[in-house]
């Protein structure tokens, strides 16, 4: 047989094991299957009595002559021997896991500043809060002496913490990662806004099943350097998913904010990622949609204008006139202590705005009479314009119907068919405000009631308008959804709804966990595959919106250097479902004590 023939001997494979015999003739013990001398404490790779005979030889001849072998001196060193190792190995593994408490203990730390949106610093401050807690509480002086100790050994400094912040990030990222790509869809929430330091951040939120229950989490807060265009957009989602090993073709809905670099019919994004992901839907949010439908105009629009300039004069004209008015205010035991601010942006905004000034309208007489300014005796004259009036309590009751629907549209784990519901029911109730706004009636504009004011035709137009609006956005509103069986999804769909079990479990359970704990997947697998792909799909861009206010919480002016790295981390563990295994990781690290 040639050498080139011979295999080579795989050391492993031949299971060698450690003999006791070799510790009293060769002072080596078996550490974790390897051979380890009790004299130098050298490692040995194999246990092979000729590896530890050569080496006891070569480097200890002298033992087996100051310690006979069988004699009771050599048996009484060995033990010793034994006993010191022991006791070594034991300290530094204590060591070991003091170091490791150490770093689970700011690893938790730092994932709670971050959950509350705190700076890097504010690790020192708890540091300090605990350190002097500490001194008050335990009284034991011994006791209270280790535990401070142990909590000076804590590395929670700044710096630490940012690299804290780091690793916590990346473990509840490539968690949520891990799970995405299992999922057979996903839903896509696109949004983007600039933070305090003017840079362009995409927000990417995404909702799957991940086999137990629908999951929603960030994506992704893609800075953007120059111009949104829908192609710039496009490309910075497909390198974002290509470096993470996801597949554009799985999202079967994408929900945007309705700007034109969204949903331009050739160059927006939503086309782009129709063309790679063909199962994809587009949605404008739905939210966004119900906002523009309230859209005001004409008579009403100078309403709303002349409110906010009353408004802007009091509060904005000079720092010293609005002091005067929350005198003013404090004096007269006004319920509020200021009048709002209306802001477009924020969706709540118009209707808190119309609110307050109806009920401060008193006050705000009040004060418009004291004041010497040209535009207050303006602004005095148009509100004893009965006209005015009567348009702005009108506006202040529909745009706190407006605000309830808002808020029951607004939410995390909301579906696109829960917030169609909440829609349909709306356009069912402007029916009812239009029946209602009539002298006799009212009942659902207090205000204007309350005011005693005349009902206007512009009124009663909006409400018209409204229920339009309202009708031409989603009465036809429909999802196309993916090629199936159709007979099998017929019979599927009848033992459904025949089945008096599961249609009181669908009360009782509601959709999302009806189709995921109670449609058996082996009985209803057409049925229930459909109901999964609808579930996942988002249906509207809430929780963008809301990150980017937690955003803008994190990244403030005192924090204005802030890297988009580290926002994206700190934004992560703000908003993350998941929780981080932080004794797994402080054991994945180099421990060290705080110094």
């Amino acid at each position: 047989m040639s050498l080139s023939t011979l295999k080579k001997r795989k050391v492993d494979s031949e299971n060698r094991q450690f003999n006791n015999e070799w510790t009293e003739k060769y002072a080596f013990i078996a550490v974790d299957a390897n051979p380890v001398c009790l004299i130098c404490n050298e490692c040995l790779a194999v246990s092979k009595e000729y590896n530890l005979r050569r080496h006891f030889n070569t480097t200890h001849a002298k033992f087996n002559t100051t310690f006979p072998p069988g004699s009771a001196a050599r048996k009484q060193k060995i033990s010793g021997l034994t006993l010191c190792y022991e006791q070594r190995r034991r300290i530094l593994f204590r060591a070991c896991t003091d170091q490791e408490r150490a770093t689970a203990a700011s690893l938790r730390v730092a994932w709670i500043l971050g959950k509350k949106k705190k700076p890097f610093t504010d690790s020192e401050t708890v540091k300090e809060c605990m350190l002097a807690s500490i001194e008050e509480v335990v009284t034991d002086e011994k006791t209270r002496k280790s535990v401070i100790d142990s909590i000076r050994q804590i590395p929670i400094s700044d710096t630490s913490n940012i690299r804290r912040v780091e690793s916590l990030a990346s473990d509840v990222f490539e968690t949520l990662m891990d799970k995405l790509r299992k999922a057979e869809v996903m839903s896509l929430a696109v949004d983007e806004s600039t933070d305090n330091s003017d840079v362009a951040q995409l927000c990417l939120y995404v909702r799957f099943y991940d086999g137990a229950c629908f999951h929603e989490d960030l994506l992704g807060l893609i800075p953007l350097e120059g111009q949104t265009t829908g192609e710039i957009l496009f490309a910075k989602i497909s390198a974002f998913f290509e470096e993470n090993n996801l597949d554009l073709a799985r999202i079967n809905m994408l929900v945007t904010d309705g700007a034109p670099s969204m949903v331009g019919r050739d160059q927006g994004l939503a086309a782009r990622m129709a063309a790679v992901a063909p199962q994809m839907r587009s949605l404008h949010c739905l939210i966004h949609q119900s906002l523009l439908c309230a859209k005001l105009s004409g008579e009403l629009k100078e309403t709303m204008d002349s409110v906010m300039a009353i408004i802007n004069f009091i509060r904005c004209t000079s720092s010293l006139q609005h002091r005067l008015f929350r005198k003013l205010l404090a004096d007269m035991s006004a319920e509020y202590k200021d009048l709002l601010i209306h802001n477009d942006i924020r969706w709540l905004s118009k209707g808190n705005a119309l609110k307050r000034f109806c009920e401060l309208k008193e006050e705000i007489l009040v004060f418009l009479q004291s004041s010497k300014l040209k535009k207050a005796g303006k602004f005095l004259s148009l509100m004893g314009n009965n006209e005015f009036n009567a348009t702005v309590c009108f506006l202040s009751d529909v745009f706190y119907h407006l605000n309830q629907l808002n808020m029951e549209l607004q939410g995390r784990d909301k579906t696109v068919f829960e917030l169609v519901e909440k829609l349909r029911a709306f356009q069912r109730k402007l029916s009812l405000f239009s029946a209602d706004l009539c002298p006799e009636k009212m009942l659902h504009f207090p205000t204007l009631r309350k005011s005693g004011l005349q009902i206007t035709e512009v009124m009663s137009g909006f409400i018209d308008s409204l229920k339009n609006n309202f009708a031409t956005r989603f009465d036809d509103f429909s999802i196309s959804i993916p090629s199936l069986d159709e007979s099998f999804l017929q019979l599927e769909l009848i033992d459904i709804q025949s089945s008096d079990d599961l249609q009181q479990s669908l009360q009782q359970a509601g959709y999302e966990k009806f189709w995921t704990h109670v449609v058996s997947q082996e009985k209803f697998p057409h049925s229930r595959g459909l109901a999964l792909f609808l579930l996942t799909m988002f249906g509207s861009t809430y929780t963008c919106e809301s990150s980017f206010s937690h955003m803008n919480a994190i990244k403030t002016h005192n924090r204005i250097s802030l890297t988009d790295q580290n926002l994206q981390h700190c934004l992560r563990i703000a908003l993350s479902t998941y929780t981080p295994d932080f004794t797994a990781l402080a054991k994945s690290k180099k421990c060290h004590f705080s110094h």
